[in-house]
């Protein structure tokens, strides 16, 4: 059965009943307290009062179409309420798809353009964000941490899209990525400090397995996140969340990852963890990891093991500090103790499929050579003890 809840009446042509949402709408929140706001009763009475000729099927439409202005993201509250839906999306022809344990289905109906582009203006209205004809693209998160992103016409011609990337609240462990063997190497290595990057594809589970790997830290331990947009939930008790900020309108004020990790180092942390290294700031993650904060974590899109290291190599010659490639490479083995590769499978479950680390001594052009430990299968080699 569908969990998507449409507004009854949507076929009816929006403007007039737009006009009388709006002005319901004022009148509610003018007249009601707000313990009485939410009520479907006293909105439907306001909505008579103004409007007494409603047909019921109108009646309904307006109501529903207040309270959602009122409380929430009305039809897509049902699906966000899941908790087996991972992630929501708003196509422009305004189908809804979802994505339940890494399957997409399509729900049945469709929502009008008028209404995704009122719910993305609920999202980013109270988050001071700017999204029009001008700035048509925009990433906000909701209040649970779920991630959004938005894009208006006449960047997507066929309607407003919307993307909504739940934050589970339970966080999995790591025997949902990994056996019993691959995840005991996993929590080793993060108990013993070891730097460690999880790398993959988009939606393949690296901020997932990242709060996994985060359960093997002491309970003692400060630790500082630094993320782009703020996802990670860490189960420990010490823990300082530092999240960027884009431009305002004006386009000034932000704030790079990169700024919040060079603070963050001044913030006296036993562990650093970077939400995504996707910039610049790798040069100051690789640095930090090279200079005594070991026992970092972090993230990075690459489609293997061996690709993480030639895109962390790019992102730092990007932060432009005039160091050659070698150098650049020298300092990245020296750095990194452990690269995961987390993909998602055929039936859409997000597992372990590489562990490596690089061998002690690189190859002929300089490039790490990496010592496979682990792979689907389970371990096939220990790892050197480097920390």
């Amino acid at each position: 059965m569908s969990g998507l809840v449409v507004p009854a009446g949507t076929d009816v042509p929006a403007g007039t009943d737009d006009r009388l949402r709006h002005v319901v709408h004022e009148r509610v929140m003018a007249a009601l307290p707000p313990i009485r706001r939410g009520q479907r009763a006293e909105v439907a009475r306001v909505a008579l009062e103004t409007a007494p000729l409603l047909t019921r099927a109108r009646l309904d439409a307006v109501v529903d179409a207040v309270l959602a202005d009122i409380q929430g993201l009305g039809p897509l509250d049902p699906l966000l309420a899941d908790p087996v839906v991972d992630e929501v999306l708003v196509n422009g022809d305004g189908r809804v798809w979802v994505e339940r344990a890494g399957t997409l289905t399509a729900e049945g109906s469709r929502l009008p353009a008028a209404l995704v582009g009122h719910l993305i203006e609920r999202i980013v209205a109270p988050l001071g964000l700017r999204l029009d004809r001008a700035s048509p693209v925009v990433d906000a998160r909701l209040p649970d941490g779920s991630r959004v992103n938005a894009v208006l016409p006449p960047l997507s011609p066929d309607g407003p899209c919307l993307t909504i990337r739940r934050f589970r609240r339970h966080g999995l462990g790591l025997d949902a990525f990994a056996g019993p063997e691959v995840g005991a190497l996993l929590g080793d290595a993060v108990r013993r400090r070891a730097n460690v990057v999880v790398v993959g594809g988009t939606s393949s589970g690296k901020t997932s397995l990242l709060n996994a790997l985060a359960t093997a830290i002491s309970a003692d331990e400060r630790v500082i996140t630094v993320e782009d947009t703020a996802e990670l939930r860490l189960p420990l008790e010490h823990v300082v969340r530092l999240g960027a900020r884009p431009p305002n309108a004006e386009g000034a004020g932000a704030v790079t990852v990169r700024d919040l990790l060079r603070n963050a180092l001044r913030m006296r942390p036993d562990r650093i963890v970077i939400g995504e290294a996707r910039g610049p700031e790798a040069f100051d993650l690789v640095q930090a990891m090279n200079t005594g904060h070991d026992g970092a974590l972090a993230t990075c899109h690459a489609n293997g093991t061996a690709d993480a290291f030639r895109r962390l190599e790019a992102l730092v010659l990007l932060a432009g500090v005039g160091l050659p490639a070698a150098a650049v490479r020298d300092q990245l083995c020296a750095a990194i103790d452990l690269v995961v590769h987390v993909a998602r499978a055929g039936d859409g479950r997000r597992r372990v499929v590489e562990v490596a680390e690089p061998a002690a001594v690189p190859g002929p052009d300089g490039r790490p050579v990496l010592r496979r430990l682990a792979d689907g299968n389970g371990v096939v080699a220990s790892p050197r003890r480097r920390r």
